[in-house]
């Protein structure tokens, strides 16, 4: 069996779908509360969905984990409360570190490319604790995942019990099926979408600064099928361990985007380019892209979809009404 914590949210729900369509057992933790949510993990076959103030108890009496995938998270960047943050993204993993040390199960955990803050010290998953002291997150979401791989990069200086594999992943900018139910922290794609089928034009950030024109910050959108591969080729090969990018290693502008989503839907581009909000300004990253040499240099090989491939395809499944919107 396998333990799929957030397995009702975006990337995990696409997790626990792969999983289920392989036969395999899966628990799903998570809270599906009075929304959309749980049409995400409607189709997979699962062994049952856990509240997370459940977890503790009920793994001390798990049966035998092949692996657990901690996913879930308080995932908004613009989040403030930073008890609730600490207690769900940071205690929460190092509990799940130490059961699966003494359980000898592999832990594979979303870290988030949040770590790497405006990006001045590069992209580089650099396990290092000198390299991982010079990162600066711009918020309390990115400190979190931030301060979580400090901490198990300190364990296992100090020698410290360690599951038998571990991988943090820092997921860049994905998007995807599943992600209706995050509200303002679904994928651009789906945002411009949204208002493409609806028949407005496309809004965009403006630039605020100088050297860099409207539309044309950067990012690494990664579609959330690679992202499961990647998941799934680590559980497949548990003598990998470390701290990984989950990006395609190249980053495209906002721009490249709306004009992805109107080409699939064989429209001309309509952008406008509106202020950017007071509570992003000095906190915006201008540009991400995954350095995915330890990776790749682990033995995955399988290459990412285009920006152009996963946003016709994701286009198809809104327009036809295959996944939520």
């Amino acid at each position: 069996m396998f333990l799929v914590t957030g397995g009702a949210g975006f990337i995990g729900s696409n997790l626990v779908a792969a999983l289920s369509a392989r036969g395999e057992e899966v628990m799903v933790c998570d809270r599906l509360r009075d929304g959309p949510k749980w049409r995400n993990i409607a189709e997979a076959v699962i062994a049952g969905v856990l509240p997370p103030e459940d977890l503790p108890r009920w793994l001390e009496g798990a049966p035998k984990l092949r692996a657990v995938f901690h996913l879930g998270a308080v995932s908004a960047t613009t989040v403030t409360d930073g008890d609730l943050v600490a207690a769900s993204n940071l205690n929460l993993t190092l509990h799940l570190w130490d059961w699966c040390a003494r359980h000898r199960v592999p832990l594979i955990y979303a870290s988030s490319a949040a770590t790497y803050g405006d990006g001045a010290q590069g992209f580089d998953d650099d396990a290092d604790p000198r390299a991982l002291a010079r990162l600066r997150p711009l918020n309390l979401y990115g400190w979190s995942k931030h301060a979580t791989d400090r901490r198990i990069v300190q364990m296992l200086g100090a020698g410290g019990a360690a599951p038998p594999q571990w991988a943090g992943l820092k997921f860049f900018n994905v998007y995807g099926p599943g992600e209706a139910h995050k509200g303002r922290m679904a994928s651009v794609v789906l945002h411009k979408w949204r208002q493409v089928a609806a028949g407005e034009p496309a809004t965009l950030f403006a630039s605020d600064r100088p050297d860099i024109e409207d539309g044309g910050q950067l990012r690494d959108f990664v579609h959330v099928e690679d992202c499961v591969a990647a998941m799934l080729w680590l559980a497949e090969n548990p003598r990998v361990s470390g701290l990984f990018n989950i990006g395609t290693g190249r980053a495209r502008s906002f721009a490249d985007l709306a004009r992805a989503i109107y080409a699939a839907r064989q429209q001309p581009p309509d952008i406008r380019y509106i202020p950017m909000p007071e509570d992003l300004r000095g906190k915006y990253q201008y540009f991400t892209e995954a350095r995915m040499d330890r990776l790749l240099g682990a033995g995955f090989d399988r290459p990412p979809l285009s920006l152009e491939e996963g946003v016709a395809r994701y286009v198809r499944q809104l327009d036809a009404g295959e996944v939520p919107a």
